[in-house]
């Protein structure tokens, strides 16, 4: 959500400067336990963002001294701000960037258990990597990912994330593990049919690397729970959304709680991926501004998707949070990126973040959650086909055949994207 007015953000050099002035203002890390653990900043004191109400007076006798607070970040530790003003502590700020943005200026931090013989030995090859190394691994143990959905985007999604070492994963899936899942989705096995999807996932990552912390939602993602969901300090999303309501709905509240969202959408023989990072780059709306019909939306349940498809677009998206996470390489901020299974083929579209969007344009004419199975049409329970596609299976409209889409992204058309994964509205698209 917008900032209120009168919360204060500081500067990682400000905030740095002012502590180092003799009457300092507190430094207050509310990051969980875990995070903690991995790294911190010198002189600051741990009070966990859950605990802040019940404690800020132990830590904190006196209300008028000056408080920073920092996260990851530095989006919790704004957050949190509001709540120390109620209780009296005025005189916060909250750190820009947290203690990524800290340690990108190469400030100090200290790390009271670093990485034993273990990790270094599981995450060897990551250490190998000058991008990465001791300092990236440990950014890595301490981020915080949520997937929506446990399928065939977020299933090879959530193994090389938890293979990474991502310390907190959290998996967003109601549905639970079907006979026709087990031709993509590999997280889940024969012996877990009829078993929830969220569980089977937890276990799964929880036996390939005991370092990650799994949070589970068997909940599907609606209006009323998704400010709950985000606010419990994800850093980035990696969406695998089975239905274009849910899209919208997590795409408007993204840009309101400021996260990044890496985004992936299969059908049949072709897929997408990128990136929407608020008022960075174009939003889910700057894209498609509409929906399409549901009549032209079939899911993956009625077209069809060739098995290993979502492990190609699965692992590009978490390539991407990867990079997202580590602060390195080129995201796919404002690019599309579309493949083509039948001429193993890449193509690349560029997408400029539209000023008239209704959610994050300019002059934003949506500022609060809407009835989104009315605006994408989702037709009632007498309709004959269902809603919204079983979970992991992402709804798009028809693809073109081979001839048609090779026109499209040979000719590079002006306004038009060179794939039949996503709604057949008109997309705001460039080229450079």
């Amino acid at each position: 959500m917008a900032t209120p007015v009168g919360i204060r953000e500081i500067a990682p050099e400000d905030a740095r400067e002012q502590l180092a002035e003799p009457d300092a203002p507190l430094l207050l890390d509310v990051r969980t336990d875990r995070e903690r653990g991995v790294s911190y900043i010198p002189g600051s004191v741990h009070l966990p963002m859950a605990e802040v109400e019940a404690r800020i007076g132990e830590v904190s006798p006196d209300p008028d001294r000056p408080i920073i607070t920092y996260c990851a970040t530095g989006r919790r530790s704004l957050d949190i701000l509001p709540t120390l003003a109620a209780l009296g502590y005025e005189n916060g700020a909250s750190m820009t960037g947290g203690i990524v943005a800290w340690q990108a200026l190469g400030y100090p931090t200290e790390s009271p258990s670093a990485l034993d013989e273990e990790k270094l030995a599981r995450y060897s090859r990551h250490l190998l990597i000058p991008e990465v190394g001791i300092a990236g691994q440990q950014r890595l143990l301490e981020t915080s990912i949520l997937l929506i959905g446990a399928g065939g985007l977020g299933s090879p999604a959530a193994l090389y994330l938890a293979a990474a070492g991502v310390g907190r994963l959290g998996i967003v899936d109601d549905d639970r593990v079907d006979a026709s899942n087990l031709q993509r989705q590999v997280l889940h096995s024969t012996e877990e049919l009829g078993e929830s999807k969220a569980e089977s996932a937890r276990r799964s990552i929880e036996e390939l690397n005991p370092d990650v912390e799994v949070v589970t939602y068997e909940e599907r993602m609606s209006s009323e729970n998704i400010d709950r969901i985000l606010g419990e300090g994800w850093e980035l999303v990696v969406d695998g959304a089975d239905n274009f309501p849910t899209r919208y709905l997590l795409n408007d509240a993204s840009v309101w709680h400021e996260i990044p969202v890496v985004h992936g959408s299969i059908y049949r023989f072709d897929g997408q991926a990128t990136v929407f990072k608020p008022f960075e780059g174009p939003c889910y709306r700057c894209l498609f501004p509409q929906p399409p019909p549901p009549e032209l939306a079939p899911s993956c349940a009625e077209g069809g998707v060739l098995g290993v498809l979502p492990g190609i677009i699965g692992s590009l998206q978490a390539n991407e949070a990867l990079k997202l996470a580590l602060g390195i390489g080129e995201p796919l901020i404002g690019r599309l990126l579309l493949f083509d299974a039948l001429t193993t083929s890449f193509s690349e579209v560029t997408v400029r973040r539209d000023p008239q969007c209704p959610v994050c344009g300019d002059n934003p004419t949506i500022t609060d959650y809407i009835d989104y199975a009315d605006f994408c049409g989702v037709p009632g329970p007498e309709a004959p086909r269902p809603a919204t596609a079983p979970a992991g299976r992402s709804p798009a409209p028809p693809t073109p055949d081979a001839a048609g889409r090779r026109e499209a992204l040979q000719g590079r058309v002006g306004n038009t994207v060179p794939s039949g994964l996503a709604p057949p509205a008109t997309p705001r698209e460039t080229s450079e």
